[in-house]
């Protein structure tokens, strides 16, 4: 059985024809997309990354200074404890 090369090509040409609306048809409701996701995200109270950096940064500093505060109170505590403890055997 022969096929008539002429219908493969038209049929051909009518696949491609759809192939090329179907991509045109999904750029655009990317675009849509994209377009609503922004209006979104713009409308929510987000911080940039850079400002995310920042206060992250801050609190790692406060975690050390927390840390360093922590360790200078423990020392006088025992200083405490030991002149307490002098004083009542004495």
């Amino acid at each position: 059985m022969q096929f008539d090369h002429r219908l493969i090509d038209d049929l051909a040409r009518v696949a491609g024809g759809a192939l090329g609306t179907l991509s045109g048809v999904r750029e655009d409701i990317e675009a849509r997309l994209r377009q609503q996701f922004e209006r979104i995200l713009a409308g929510m109270d987000l911080v940039s990354r850079e400002e995310f950096e920042v206060a992250r940064a801050m609190a790692q500093a406060a975690r050390e200074e927390q840390a360093r505060l922590a360790a200078r109170l423990e020392a006088l505590e025992a200083r405490l404890a030991s002149v307490e403890g002098g004083a009542k055997n004495g």
